[in-house]
């Protein structure tokens, strides 16, 4: 943004040098980047944050300036005249108040169209303008006076004379002020005649009822747009111009009649106009931010350590357009019009504190109860991190906003997202990156977003994993948007060990089921379970439901081939997403301890052939319930499917182990119970032992 030192003379009794004043502002909270010198002028180059709009002009920089340095304003009164007021609804009418909250014409007729004064071309040239003819020169020099955008229409332009302010059609075309023609949609507010668009509401003007060399009456236009329409639209048409920008920033709604006024005055002066009937529609009326504060000058002392006194408090206030009153328990704070950042106490300890002066602020240790303690369940996840480490993964960290083509990509957690009519995400009304307005309710969009990567990178061989925020929204008008903390892995490519370039094998399922299965012990929760199921973002036959206590926590298998060739996976993806937080909240395991074995175990392998249906998971549970004292443990060896084996059927082979804590077992004992075993497992399941 581009101030002039000169201009800002005009406005604020200024007693300071061009480079004091820049150090002042600096310290103020508006870092000014450069000062540069610009024939007998100075220009700052300030760098303002978003939520500044208000100085995006020399007024908002006066304001500041007559704060810091306790000096008074010169603004002229520029009141209406009430005789030249009217109600006129054909001259202007507003169909769609919520994007167009108040909108002001001034009829100016016997203009002459010609170039600008010398000045006004050089207050215009030192903040980066260019000078088009007197009547655009002076709507831009109020705009970067007041801050307030205005439009210029040829009045004999525009059929039957008027203004209808209302949504775009879909497919309205309109020829703007830059000559390209561009399609409007309903989400868009149109300035329209009786007929048609003549201008893009907020962003640029039309070309055909544009000012021209030719034009002898001026309809001008100063109103307040709605900023996220602003903004949106703009987004949409890919069109940023100084007027988008300070509506999107927002601008002064009750500063609105001034600068119709200034220009006005301007346009009569040096364009030999004369002013006529003014018209001034404000249906949607704006409402003041009001802060309530029981000891302001506690809450700056609490939040500073800084002890200001509370007269000098207001005075700063006050000073910046902040009003107060008292109520009986509190002291209650306006905020001016033209601050819309101003919506909470804190908001307003800041604005004192940067005008009595960041520097002040003493280097000092916060107090602190519990300071450096592991927050709730952070051990436990630390071991979680350092098990999957210990096993080859990297850890990775992506954006918790995406984009809304992933709605309906990924089965959720279950139950977190809550089934009731309306909105069940949470949506950004301002995204930092185009496109990605949602906050993300699953971590595996981002995930194999870096899997992505890294395969275009040619690093195929990959094991990467995510603790982080999901967010749904509440199935409870005006709540805060439910939170939850979520555990995925992916393992991708071959096995691979260090220092040797050939691969192992691929890794499969078993892989991604260990690595989840490992990663959960190390945190001391209780056992998972899987069981096979279908789930819509996994392949069929691939894929497995997670329990935690017979409760659904998570999911595990193959991506889909269809979201694997969106992505344009060439090679298996195996990933897991599970609910951390639930599992987590379960009472960490007792670790129990035993004396090493004495006496030696015997393991028996057997091969069974069952129906395909049948898992290993059901023989370990119908062996472990027959309550056998000598066996041990039931393990997993192999599973085989293929020639010798019927298509309906498949090969497992289970390891069986049996130990004794009082002698060595003689081959007979061993015998007898694992031909028990064998027999009531072929009982259940009608299996056959494979030899």
């Amino acid at each position: 943004m581009n101030i002039s030192y000169n201009w800002l003379k005009d406005l604020v009794e200024i007693d300071l040098q061009p480079t004091d004043l820049a150090q002042k502002l600096t310290d103020a909270g508006l870092a000014v980047e450069g000062v540069h010198e610009f024939g007998d002028d100075f220009v700052f180059d300030i760098d303002l944050t978003s939520n500044r709009g208000d100085c995006l002009s020399h007024l908002g920089i006066a304001r500041e300036i007559s704060v810091i340095a306790d000096c008074g304003l010169r603004i002229a009164d520029l009141s209406e005249d009430s005789r030249l007021t009217t109600h006129d609804s054909r001259l202007v009418s507003i169909e769609d108040a919520d994007l167009c909250h108040r909108f002001t014409a001034r009829v100016i007729r016997g203009v002459k169209i010609c170039a600008s004064p010398e000045w006004l071309v050089k207050r215009l040239e030192a903040v980066g303008e260019r000078s088009i003819n007197n009547v655009a020169d002076i709507t831009n020099f109020v705009m970067h006076e007041l801050g307030q955008p205005m439009h210029s229409f040829d009045l004999n332009k525009l059929a039957e004379n008027r203004i209808v302010v209302r949504r775009a059609r879909n497919g309205e075309p309109i020829k703007t002020l830059d000559e390209v023609e561009r399609k409007l949609d309903e989400t868009m507010l149109a300035i329209c005649d009786a007929e048609k668009p003549v201008a893009v509401g907020g962003v640029m003007g039309g070309f055909d009822s544009g000012i021209t060399e030719e034009t002898t009456d001026v309809l001008l236009e100063v109103a307040y747009f709605k900023r996220e329409s602003i903004r949106q639209t703009s987004r949409k048409l890919k069109l940023s111009t100084e007027a988008s920008h300070h509506f999107e920033r927002g601008v002064d709604i009750e500063n609105l009649v001034r600068a119709s006024n200034r220009a006005t005055e301007l346009i009569c002066e040096l364009a030999g106009g004369e002013a006529g009937k003014f018209v001034d529609v404000y249906p949607t009326k704006f409402v003041q931010s009001e802060i309530e504060s029981r000891d302001i000058q506690f809450a700056v002392k609490r939040l500073t350590g800084l002890d200001v006194k509370f007269e000098e408090i207001l005075r700063i206030l006050n000073s910046l357009g902040v009003s107060s009153k008292i109520s009986p328990e509190s002291r209650i704070f306006t905020a001016p019009t033209w601050r819309h950042d101003l919506a909470i106490e804190e908001d307003l300890v800041e604005e004192v504190v940067r005008i009595v002066g960041y520097d002040k602020i003493g280097e000092e240790l916060p107090p602190a109860f519990g300071a450096g303690e592991y927050q709730p369940n952070e051990t436990r996840k630390f071991h979680l991190r350092q098990t999957l480490s210990n096993l080859g993964f990297d850890e990775a960290i992506s954006y918790s906003f995406i984009d809304s083509k992933f709605d309906d990509t990924f089965d959720l957690i279950p139950g977190f997202i809550h089934e009731n009519e309306g909105e069940k995400f949470v949506t950004l009304q301002d995204s930092i990156i185009e496109g990605a307005v949602r906050m993300r309710p699953s971590l595996l969009s981002g995930l194999l977003d870096a899997v992505r990567t890294n395969l275009n990178f040619q690093n195929r061989n990959l094991r990467l994993y995510e603790i982080g925020k999901v967010f749904s929204s509440s199935s409870k008008e005006g709540d805060l948007p439910n939170e939850r903390e979520l555990f995925s892995l992916v393992v991708t490519g071959n096995e691979t060990y260090e220092n040797k370039a050939m691969a192992l094998r691929e890794f499969d399922f078993y892989d991604a089921k260990g690595a989840l299965e490992n990663a959960i012990s190390a945190t001391n929760a209780p056992n998972l379970t899987f069981n096979a199921a279908q789930v819509k973002h996994l392949r069929k036959g691939q894929s497995a439901e997670i329990l935690l206590n017979g409760k659904t926590v998570g999911t595990i298998g193959r991506l889909s081939d269809e979201i694997a060739q969106n992505y344009k996976f060439r090679q298996p993806v195996f990933i897991a997403e599970i609910d951390l937080q639930t599992v987590l909240n379960e009472k960490e395991q007792t670790i129990l301890y035993h004396p090493l074995p004495v006496y030696p175990s015997v393991e028996r392998d057997v091969s069974i052939l069952v129906k395909r249906n049948i898992s290993f998971a059901d023989i370990k549970q119908a062996v472990e319930m027959q309550g056998f004292e000598l066996l041990r443990k039931v393990e997993f060896v192999d599973v085989y499917e293929g020639k010798g084996v019927a298509d309906d059927e498949r090969s497992l082979t289970v390891r069986l182990v049996y130990r004794s804590d009082e002698r060595t077992l003689i081959e007979s004992e061993v015998e007898s119970v694992h031909n028990k075993i064998l027999q009531k497992t072929e009982e259940k399941f009608g299996a056959k032992q494979r030899f």
